[in-house]
């Protein structure tokens, strides 16, 4: 069957669509966020009262975290929605755009943050070093407690591991507030206070920076970190039969998986479906692209009509 458009599904070996399912992470992000939302009430309510920018700005980020634990959560229950005839992937990519809103949404945080703490710095004012340190220490706890939460998925999910750097970030930034609340209570200097909270927003914006650009990568259907295109290129360049590989797409479909598109130029004609299955466990299993299509050409059939003129689809009726 020359030309002809094969999509391998391979459960049970017969199809190639294998889904890993993403582990449940609903209870660490129930946990974190109820934590989290208890500890920014408490943080910002000492941190006024203390007269604390660096507790104040903690809280302000803590507040983004729950928020934004809050928005990868429904994104992945999303994401677990079965494809519709409107959304034939599903919601898959939801997730994808949950780590973009939760990016922005740092940015805003961060320069809100940041308008309030210069302004401390022109006008020092003061601050109560002791509550600033019991209130620094809790948030140790809890953004450790949160952090371990998502340790074992941030190596798989680019939400899980934002959630893990954010609490991670949050639990050394605490203890920065510990050692300046020390500080101002043994040489009274104020503007140490603003001064550390600069440094916050420092830590936080590096670390959204590598969120934000691999969120965007994946919004515009990048090849994912953790696949070599190259690689791929060469194997299925290497398969007994093939002449050449052309029309290759590697993309995102979420978080946590990847699919691919790519044209073989096998001249003896189809291979057959054992062929392809065996193709779809390998791509499954080494390259860990788990939706992939296949389509089988000859060399007289080779190149032609891979890059059609696509008209609008009003102008196609």
């Amino acid at each position: 069957m020359p030309g002809a458009h094969h999509h391998n599904h391979s459960h049970d070996h017969m199809h190639g669509h294998h889904h890993h399912a993403p582990a449940s992470f609903g209870r660490a992000f129930a946990i974190g966020i109820v934590l989290n939302s208890a500890f920014v009430i408490i943080e910002a309510t000492y941190g006024m009262l203390s007269g604390s920018m660096a507790l104040v700005a903690d809280a302000g980020h803590n507040l983004s975290d729950v928020l934004s634990l809050a928005i990868a959560w429904g994104a992945s229950i999303l994401a677990a929605r079965p494809p519709s005839a409107h959304f034939t992937y599903g919601y898959k990519s939801s997730s994808i755009l949950a780590a973009l809103f939760n990016a922005a949404l740092l940015l805003v945080a961060l320069g809100a943050i940041l308008v309030e703490t210069i302004r401390r710095l022109i006008e020092p004012a003061p601050v109560a070093a002791g509550p600033v340190m019991i209130v620094a220490a809790i948030g140790i706890a809890i953004n450790t407690v949160t952090a371990l939460l998502f340790l074992r998925g941030r190596d798989s999910d680019i939400n899980i591991r934002g959630a893990y750097m954010h609490m991670a970030a949050d639990a050394a930034v605490s203890a920065g507030v510990v050692a300046a609340g020390f500080l101002i209570a043994v040489t009274g200097a104020w503007w140490i206070d603003p001064v550390t909270s600069l440094v916050i927003v420092g830590i936080i914006a590096a670390g959204t920076w590598g969120l934000l650009k691999d969120a965007v990568k994946m919004g515009l259907h990048g090849v994912p970190a953790s696949v070599d295109k190259h690689k791929v290129e060469h194997y299925l360049a290497a398969l007994p039969g093939v002449s050449a590989v052309h029309d290759l797409h590697i993309w995102p479909m979420s978080t946590t998986e990847t699919a691919m598109t790519a044209h073989l130029v096998i001249p003896a004609g189809h291979p057959g479906d054992a062929f392809l299955n065996d193709l779809a466990d390998t791509l499954a299993h080494d390259f860990a692209i788990c939706h992939s299509t296949v389509q089988v050409e000859t060399a007289d059939h080779a190149g032609h009509g891979c890059a059609p003129t696509c008209l609008p689809a009003s102008a196609a009726q």
